[in-house]
Parts: C-alpha cells; structure tokens; sequence
C-alpha cells in the first residue's frame, strides 16, 4: 500500500504532506514554489510509493470555486495523464490556512516564525491530509 500525499495549492507557493505507509499519520513534508510543483512531484514519486494525490479543493463560503480553481482543476488533469495509476482526489480545503495559523500558536510558535508562509502552507497541507485520512475511516 502506497502512501497518500497531499497538496495545499498556492499561486506562488504549494504545501505539501504525506501520509506513514500505513495511512496512519499525515506529516508535512515540505513547500515548494508553485513553478517548481510538478518536478518535485515528479522526482518524489521516482523514490516513493504515492498511490493517491488529495488536492486541496478551495471554495467561498457559499461552496462555490474560489479564484485559485481555475489553476488546480487544470492541475488535477496534468497528474492524471501523468500518472494514471495514481487516484488523484479533491478535498474541502476551508478554513486550513486559519487551522495552520491556530496549531502554529497553540504550538508555541512565535510570532515572527508565524510569518513564514512556507510553514503556513505545509501545515495546511497537514490539516488537509489528516481531514482526509479521518474522512476515509
């Protein structure tokens, strides 16, 4: 059984988490620019078995597609051709970036290591998988 990784997609930058073997426990695994994305994937995969993508899915309050849509369904397709023998997934992402912001304080964080983005958005990533891994029990 192959692992299950995670994306918190951004215009600039891209969260990501992967679950244990097991599908136990998600953890954040990095942040990388959004440009860079697809070979990071690309490479990451060549030395671990992912079996699914969760992709953040990003909606308003009214559950309509919010802006950063329009780049992740096209994202959704090119993973899909790239790796058919992968199950790529979307995922209600509302409310992570808050969630990453409320662990990062509950943690201790201070608050000028709070302002790091990249750590903002691997801990989204987090958020998303351990919802995902909770959802799928």
């Amino acid at each position: 059984m192959g692992r299950i990784l995670a994306i918190d997609y951004g215009v600039r930058r891209t969260g990501l988490a992967v679950s244990d073997p097991l599908r136990l426990i998600a953890g954040g695994l990095t942040t990388v620019e959004t440009k860079q994305l697809e070979r990071f994937l690309a490479d990451y995969f060549q030395k671990e078995q992912v079996d699914v993508i969760v992709l953040g899915k990003p909606s308003q309050m009214d559950g309509t597609p919010s802006e950063t849509w329009r780049f992740i369904e096209p994202l959704s397709r090119r993973l899909k051709a790239a790796y058919p023998d992968k199950e790529v997934v979307f995922y209600d992402e509302r409310f992570t970036s808050v969630l990453a912001h409320r662990a990062m304080i509950d943690g201790g964080m201070k608050k000028m290591a709070r302002r790091d983005k990249a750590v903002v958005d691997k801990i989204a990533a987090t958020i998303i998988l351990e919802d995902y891994l909770q959802f799928r029990q």
